[in-house]
């Protein structure tokens, strides 16, 4: 997995594929040629309500990585993007109230048979993280949230090809949960804890819940002029 300035405008620009309605939900279940976004500043301390200090560590340092701020705008946890995914696991969402978890569960089964695993997202975050940071501490003594940065891009990179074996599930699901949740918080109304001062809107030009853009959405390629707004009428 890389992290270059070329890759982070094809991974945003694929989660601004996303119908304009998922970028404004905050359920993660439901899931523009932009400016340089000017990084905003990172809110107060945020005291996670569900994942422990470990976990914490690794969802902000796994975050950080998927999306790291550069040039072309804000970061994950600029945009409190942990945030976000903390308190997911505190809704229904998280508890699995919106999936179907009872068995049999077929893991090696093809992929449009859809989730093949028992865990709710709450769990699967337990669970994998504990995991990997075993597998980085047998291999390099440390936990994934200390290693160097290039060497957690190297573990996301393994994450996401399946190459590191879990005792309990599948490393690549993980990554697609991971992955999916990060760009949720990114980019989804900032009253569901990411998208910090609408940062992920304003860097791809989306106007959010603006009660009428109906007229700009008929010219591809030119920057909408007005500021996004938010759900509870905050303007960015």
């Amino acid at each position: 997995m890389t992290t270059g300035p070329e890759d982070r405008r094809k991974f945003l620009k694929g989660a601004a594929a996303v119908p304009a309605a998922l970028l404004l939900a905050g359920e993660a279940s439901l899931l523009s040629p932009p400016a340089a976004a000017a990084r905003p500043a990172r809110s107060e301390a945020y005291e996670p309500v569900y994942f422990t200090p470990a976990e914490w560590a690794f969802i902000n340092a796994a975050t950080d990585r998927l999306i790291p701020s550069d040039e072309h705008g804000p970061g994950a946890v600029d945009l409190n993007v942990p945030e976000f995914i903390d308190r997911q696991m505190e809704t229904e969402y998280g508890h699995g109230g919106l999936w179907y978890l009872q068995g049999p569960f077929h893991p090696e089964a093809d992929a449009t048979l859809g989730y093949q695993l028992r865990y709710s997202p709450r769990d699967f975050y337990r669970v994998a993280i504990a995991e990997i940071n075993l597998a980085c501490r047998q291999a390099h003594d440390k936990d994934f949230a200390d290693l160097p940065a290039a060497m957690q891009d190297v573990v996301l990179s393994a994450l996401e090809k399946n190459a590191i074996p879990l005792a309990s599930t599948r490393a690549s699901e993980f990554f697609i949960q991971l992955l999916a949740n990060t760009r949720e918080g990114y980019f989804a109304d900032p009253m569901y804890g990411g998208n910090r001062a609408m940062g992920g809107w304003k860097m791809i030009g989306f106007p959010g819940a603006r009660a009428d853009f109906k007229d700009w959405s008929a010219r591809p390629g030119q920057v909408y002029p007005l500021g996004p707004v938010s759900i509870r009428g905050g303007k960015g």
